[in-house]
């Protein structure tokens, strides 16, 4: 079996923080960034990026109607 990278993990946590998943993000852009990952372990730190980007902007669309609901 496949070893996992220290990127790629299951699902997101949909109680993860915002600013929680932003750090991973950026995390994982810096480590893409530096070229050092084989093609394996770029591939699964692309799609846990994507991952997050995901719950992130679900987070922001909450916290958007919860603002409209404010002002209304």
């Amino acid at each position: 079996m496949p070893k996992k990278s220290d990127t790629e993990s299951a699902a997101i946590d949909p109680q993860l923080r915002y600013e929680e998943a932003v750090a991973e993000l950026e995390g994982i852009i810096a480590k893409m960034e530096s070229g050092k990952l084989s093609l394996e372990d770029t591939l699964g730190a692309y799609k846990r990026g994507a991952e997050l980007l995901k719950h992130c902007q679900q987070v922001l669309e909450q916290v958007e109607q919860q603002v409209k609901t404010f002002q209304g």
